[in-house]
């Protein structure tokens, strides 16, 4: 990038906040994909001023634009595809407001989600979107994900709690898109139109979101089988009772051996699968159903039932759920980590499909996920370097596309599409959807400088 450019930037925002150097720019240049792009400059704003500033001189000067959270994105969507200024919210980190009266957060894009859900706690609520990356990831990230996580049976994923964004759009205009109110039906709904659309659109300055009061009570269940088809019955079994579970999430024997590998924390490695589970509310509510879903997954075979008896205990079960990410390094060094979502009553029929699939390419194919509102996670695991095994993971990534839309599923619950899953994206939304999204950011963003090759704009082949 020239020299006159990246003065207009330090100009803007600061010169310890313009970063050009390759050492520095090395670590922007992938998410938590195995993708490698660089950025030719990362720019670090602190307002909605300098993030207007910072893109108003790249339109001039047709500057792709690449906003960026913490990079533990799985689509690519954060990746500097075409080169150009990553536009890293750091800066912007500030809770803003938290109304305990309203049930109501104003944050700018930088907050980790942790922290928005700790401070919440204190003041007896409850943001529930909860991704396994909560503690690294960040809500401006997670709005432009849609993200959902272990939650999202009971509570909905990002986008049933998003009232409101304020966007910097492509030609530097700053779009507030709703208010702090339920049931805002003043025309379009822009503020949906945005979340979910990964930075193509424009780059989220502040968000307002919904906070729901804090249960009363939860019990955490665990529950061990030894056939995994046996978990995956009880889901859909659980769900088709009339019981709302918090979370209801499985584990094969791959994903409960390598975090066990990793943690070191007692899990049960003889074990088919296993799944967490958890119901929240008014304690007799809970009791009731936690007998209920015991005697379920009595009649579905399971080999052992266990009830954590303190939040400690509970604590433990869930950091073997969440450190599952960090254990895929344990089978192999690269991942395709799929979305693959798909009805509740079908987790069965997905899970041994994702099996057939990987015994068919000779494969590792890890399956956890949410399996209560049919979030799978269907994970092929290989090494790059080993140019057959890569071939084979290519092949496994299709049929689980093919099988997911099959099913009537979706690509992704909650990891977007970046340019990952691009090439499968027209399959999904058919050729008219296809071209009215490719129309949408033609309007907004007619150079298409904001996050290109992504989604919609995937230049690649289509399939």
């Amino acid at each position: 990038m020239n020299s006159t450019i990246l003065n207009e930037l330090r100009r803007i925002v600061g010169d310890r906040y313009v970063m050009s150097e390759k050492e520095d720019l090395i670590i922007y240049a992938s998410d938590s994909t195995m993708f490698d792009y660089c950025p030719d400059a990362v720019v670090q704003p602190a307002t909605r001023e300098e993030v207007v500033a910072i893109v108003k001189l790249a339109a001039r000067n047709n500057i792709p634009v690449t906003g960026r959270g913490a990079g533990t994105c799985l689509s690519g969507g954060a990746i500097a595809l075409k080169g150009g200024i990553i536009v890293d919210m750091v800066r912007m980190n500030r809770i803003r407001s938290i109304d305990a009266a309203n049930k109501v957060a104003v944050v700018e894009p930088g907050v980790i989600t942790f922290e928005l859900a700790s401070q919440a706690a204190k003041q007896g609520l409850l943001y529930p979107p909860d991704p396994s990356s909560w503690k690294e990831s960040t809500l401006g990230g997670n709005v432009a994900e849609c993200a959902g996580g272990p939650k999202g049976v009971k509570y909905g994923i990002t986008r049933n709690f998003v009232l409101s964004l304020e966007v910097v759009l492509p030609n530097g205009q700053v779009v507030e898109t709703g208010n702090a109110v339920d049931g805002d039906m003043c025309g379009p709904d822009w503020t949906m139109l945005l979340t979910g659309s990964e930075g193509t659109l424009g780059l989220i300055t502040a968000i307002t979101l919904r906070l729901v009061s804090a249960p009363i009570t939860k019990k955490t269940m665990l529950a061990i089988y030894e056939r995994l088809e046996d978990a995956a019955k009880t889901v859909s079994v659980t769900m088709a009772s009339g019981i709302i579970p918090t979370t209801l999430e499985l584990m094969d024997n791959m994903a409960i051996v390598a975090t066990e590998k990793a943690l070191k924390i007692g899990l049960p490695v003889h074990a088919g699968g296993l799944l967490l589970i958890e119901v929240d509310g008014v304690p007799s509510t809970v009791e009731e159903n936690a007998k209920r879903i015991s005697e379920i997954c009595q009649e579905c075979g399971v080999m052992e039932f266990k009830i954590a008896q303190t939040a400690a205990e509970a604590e433990k079960l869930w950091a073997a759920r969440r450190g599952i990410a960090k254990a895929f390094g344990q089978i192999a060094p690269c991942k395709y980590a799929e979305d693959a979502t798909v009805p509740r009553s079908l987790v069965p029929v997905l899970v041994e499909k994702s099996m057939e699939i990987a015994k068919k390419h000779n494969i590792p194919i890890l399956i956890c996920g949410h399996a209560g509102d049919g979030n799978m996670h269907p994970t092929i695991l290989f090494d790059k370097r080993d140019k057959a095994a890569f071939a084979r993971a290519e092949k496994a990534l299709a049929d689980v596309h093919i099988v997911t839309l099959e099913l009537g599923g979706t690509l992704s619950g909650e990891h977007g599409i970046g340019f990952a899953k691009a090439p499968y994206l027209r399959a999904e939304v058919g050729p008219v959807g296809y071209k009215l999204g490719q129309d949408v950011k033609a309007v907004i963003d007619p150079e298409n400088f904001m996050n290109p090759g992504k989604m919609f704009n995937y230049e690649g082949e289509l399939h």
